[in-house]
């Protein structure tokens, strides 16, 4: 009896600087896990990171330093697929169609279009606009089952579905409806500074997060500037004690440990104690990862060819979605 088809996962993280512990634990580290039991696409975002102008030359080199941290996570470019979204052409060519089946309405009751005019106000442009139709067709144009999301990344899956649902309702089946994929647990991380508050790497306060390249004195010195509160008590609590609630997620999730676990293990003790273990278990994780991310970026030639191979192998899945979109719209296409 043949093997079942094994599903496929989307995912995708902009260049847009070093990936924080939040996206390490709530994203990144997932994608290698996922890739024994799923068919995996990991995309490097670049296009979307130009609805927020960028410096050129930074964003070459973090686009090439991002698919190094990737591959060093542990993701297998040879099993699976790794390229970066402007080395695939199709992307684009799929959003207009998209776009030309996308209400007015639905984009702009966006709240990440909210979010990020007010944080920008001198750049609501047009591509923050219609953001939800390009990351629409980054999923649909490879039929992806399964797309991991975060809850604020909710509201962009509900639009691609609703997006396919009407192309496939108007033009017949075309698109798969993808479904979110959250993790069991570690799916979100929040602020060390402002614990109601998701970390986030463009925090004006560097002691809010730790990024994944952070050295271990660093790691140290940023846990022991953790907000926490005055109880004195390790015990798993969002609502009344959120910053030693976030930091018990945070070693939880490298430990194995449920919050009851954790709670038995620091009673009687301080948060000083408490907070050096989180530190220590933080970077005892991201030390390997650390070391084999300087060896692959060191190799520039390396991580083109794994690049240039992503993108001919995503191109060739995209390319055939295209191509049927664009019969069923009724685009003449001449043979090739």
């Amino acid at each position: 009896m043949a093997d079942e088809k094994r599903k496929r996962i989307l995912s995708g993280i902009q260049p847009t600087g070093t990936p924080t512990l939040g996206n390490y634990i709530g994203a990144v580290r997932n994608w290698a896990l996922l890739q024994s039991d799923y068919d995996c696409l990991y995309m490097v975002a670049d296009l979307h990171s130009l609805t927020v102008r960028q410096n050129p030359a930074e964003l070459r080199r973090r686009t090439r330093e991002l698919s190094a941290l990737l591959l060093a996570v542990g993701i297998d470019p040879k099993e699976h697929v790794l390229f970066v979204q402007s080395h695939v052409p199709a992307h684009t060519q799929l959003s207009w169609v998209l776009a030309c089946n996308t209400q007015f309405g639905e984009l702009s009751r966006m709240t990440q279009f909210k979010d990020k005019s007010a944080k920008h106000p001198d750049n609501v442009n047009g591509g923050l606009f219609t953001y939800p139709v390009l990351m629409a067709a980054d999923i649909l144009i490879y039929n992806a089952d399964l797309v991991p999301v975060g809850q604020d990344q909710t509201q962009h899956l509900e639009i691609a579905r609703d997006i396919a649902g009407r192309f496939n309702n108007i033009y017949g089946d075309t698109f798969t409806l993808p479904e979110g994929y959250v993790p069991a647990s570690g799916a979100k991380i929040m602020s060390l500074a402002e614990p109601a508050k998701k970390m986030s790497k463009s925090d004006t306060n560097v002691n809010s997060f730790i990024l994944m390249t952070d050295d271990k004195d660093t790691i140290i010195r940023k846990c022991k500037r953790a907000v926490t509160d005055s109880d004195g008590c390790v015990r798993f609590d969002r609502e009344q004690k959120p910053g030693v609630s976030n930091l018990m997620t945070i070693y939880g999730t490298f430990t194995g440990k449920s919050m009851d676990e954790i709670a038995a293990e620091f009673e009687g003790k301080g948060y000083g104690d408490f907070k050096l273990a989180v530190a220590e278990v933080t970077a005892d994780a991201l030390t390997p990862v650390q070391a084999e991310y300087g060896r692959i970026l060191a190799d520039k030639t390396y991580v083109d060819a794994v690049l240039k191979s992503g993108a001919e192998r995503a191109a060739h899945l995209a390319d055939r979605t295209v191509s049927k979109v664009y019969r069923k719209v009724g685009l003449l296409q001449l043979d090739k």
